[in-house]
């Protein structure tokens, strides 16, 4: 209940529609309701006395009744699809709001198809207790309650004889129930798993039909197709199973009713008419307990629906604003790695006690072997990641002293695998910064080398570059990105290797774009290619999460070490000092 209540706390902007979307619905009901009675009058009165103006009051009452239930039964229907559709729409946003909040270790412990999953399948099957659910529980409980009220009225010793069997049937819905909760929450995970399959095939489409993979991703669909399958048939099945156990609960009870009704009528203690209308609303009695452990079976499953939405909500972003942070104005784009540790997970450091000061406008390059750590060093810089001990300082104050989204409005990162949204040219640009006039955004594409092979694309710069960029070589997805980075503006630029993954003539131009983008700007370069670093301000040299080595390029080849033997495998032993030839 108390998951339930949440969901229905989601319905207070909307609750006076509500309200009129209750009384149109228990309206509605009432009007079913007199139906039985109709029938009484017209046996007892109408038929055995050959009442010629009763029955022509009681036709047309019929057609003025049922005119009234189809006015009340519209604004039910629309006002509860509304107030459904509006809710769902909440949900979705609120969810989708805190996604964008949560860090990044979240999703990185999590399919996209099962993040995907949260917002469109389980938000989506919240709606059934929000709607559908609301007006059956109100149509069917109007019903119930009416049908025992007119049942108490027309003979009571009948009622109670009636009502033995209700015990079973309560109890039969309860245990459904509880089953019905788990096998949901099974079939939303099935459902998030394909999804998942869907999301993961769909994007590495390219790498399935350059192996020839087809078969192979069909089966593995087809399992987790045939997994859902399998779930969703065990839900149907306890569906299948729970009307005729009710249905049979309820057959024992209108038996009571024939037997001791009949006695009764025969013995003059009550009408015909009387008897038959008691039926029907023994009917009206037992339909409704068995649509109500339907709607109890699809509340059950909404739940388990809330159930995922809820424990997202609810999950806390590991990197937040400290109550008393601040905002970072101008950053001058002084560094600091002061006695940085950081792991993962505990007991496995990927970085340990690393200390490093880069002074505002230095280039710095931290280069190493795979693993060594250079990257999560870099993520450390935007809160991407908190360090587990020790400091990382911009302008001497420590990164959690400042609010995230100030802090990382003054870094610029370039990261080697280009992201870009499938919409136009302009637009990914302009995603830099969306206060920004069409003039700078086409001076930052020139600062990127991009203005040229963007002034000849078919539409210029209202070119569509498709999903994640793929109407573009990589070398202009990169040139784009830059200009993107550029418009930013930071103080701080972070480039992952931008360049490693480039034909000779891409790699030209766009290290062009960003030796004029790093003038001026305190720039950190994860580097794997050591030909990119060589005029770096300092070269920062990690392995195993240390700081093993540190200097210029000429300072660290005479000292013979890591550094020398990572470029000994690059290049030839005579290139190591170049600028010392001949």
């Amino acid at each position: 209940m108390k998951l339930y209540w949440r969901i229905l706390s989601y319905l207070k902007p909307y609750w006076r529609r509500m309200v009129l979307a209750v009384l149109c619905i228990v309206l509605a009901a009432a009007c079913n309701l007199y139906v039985p009675w109709i029938i009484k009058d017209v046996i007892d009165d109408v038929l055995s006395r050959a009442n010629f103006a009763k029955l022509n009051l009681i036709a047309a009452g019929i057609v003025v009744l049922y005119l009234f239930r189809g006015v009340f039964f519209y604004f039910q229907t629309y006002l509860m699809s509304y107030i459904g559709q509006r809710v769902v729409i909440d949900v979705r946003e609120e969810l989708y709001r805190h996604l964008q909040r949560l860090s990044l270790a979240f999703f990185e412990r999590r399919q996209a198809g099962e993040v995907m999953s949260y917002i469109t399948n389980d938000v989506a099957a919240m709606q059934a207790a929000l709607a559908d659910s609301v007006i059956e529980l109100v149509t069917e409980g109007t019903t119930l309650i009416g049908s025992l009220v007119y049942m108490f009225y027309i003979n009571w010793e009948l009622t109670l004889l009636t009502l033995v069997t209700l015990p079973a049937v309560a109890h039969a819905i309860n245990v459904f129930g509880r089953k019905m909760r788990s096998t949901s929450h099974s079939i939303q995970e099935r459902a998030a798993d394909i999804t998942a399959v869907l999301q993961e095939t769909i994007t590495a489409v390219r790498v399935i039909r350059s192996f020839a993979r087809e078969d192979y991703e069909i089966g593995r669909f087809n399992r987790e197709n045939f997994r859902n399958f399998r779930i969703q048939m065990k839900g149907s099945q306890l569906i299948a199973t729970v009307g005729p156990v009710i249905e049979f609960l309820a057959a024992i009870g209108v038996t009571i009713i024939i037997w001791y009704g009949g006695h009764e009528v025969i013995a003059g203690q009550l009408t015909s008419g009387a008897l038959i209308a008691f039926l029907i609303y023994c009917v009206n009695l037992s339909n409704p307990i068995k649509r109500l452990s339907r709607v109890y079976g699809n509340i059950q499953r909404s739940l388990a629906a809330a159930q995922r939405v809820f424990a997202v909500i609810d999950t806390q972003p590991e990197i937040a604003d400290r109550p008393d942070a601040v905002e970072l104005v101008r950053a001058r784009g002084e560094v600091e790695f002061r006695e940085v540790s950081f792991s993962y997970f505990p007991g496995e450091l990927v970085l340990s006690q690393v200390n490093l000061r880069i002074k505002p406008g230095q280039m710095v390059a931290l280069v190493g072997p795979s693993g060594a750590g250079k990257t999560t060093l870099a993520n450390l810089l935007p809160r991407f990641y908190d360090a587990t001990a020790g400091q990382v300082l911009v302008d001497g104050r420590d990164v959690r002293d400042f609010t995230v989204r100030s802090l990382r409005s003054h870094i610029g990162i370039v990261p080697q695998e280009t992201m870009l949204f499938n919409g136009t040219i302009y637009e990914n640009i302009l995603y830099g910064r969306l206060d920004a006039g069409e003039d700078e955004v086409v001076a930052a594409a020139r600062a990127a080398n991009a203005h040229e092979f963007i002034s000849q694309m078919p539409d210029g710069y209202q070119t569509r570059v498709g999903d994640r960029g793929s109407t573009l070589s990589g070398g202009q997805r990169q040139r784009v990105a830059i200009a993107r980075a550029i418009l930013k503006n930071p103080q701080i630029l972070i480039l992952d290797e931008a360049t490693s993954a480039l034909d000779a003539e891409s790699e030209r131009l766009v290290q062009e774009a960003l030796d004029r983008m790093m003038v001026g700007r305190t720039s950190l370069v994860i580097a794997h290619r050591l030909s990119t670093v060589q005029r770096a301000d300092l070269i920062v040299v990690l392995e195993r999460g240390r700081i093993v080595e540190q200097g210029r390029h000429e300072q660290l080849i005479n000292l013979g070490g890591l550094y020398t033997a990572l470029y000994k495998v690059q290049f030839n032993e005579a290139d190591l000092l170049p600028d010392r030839a001949g």
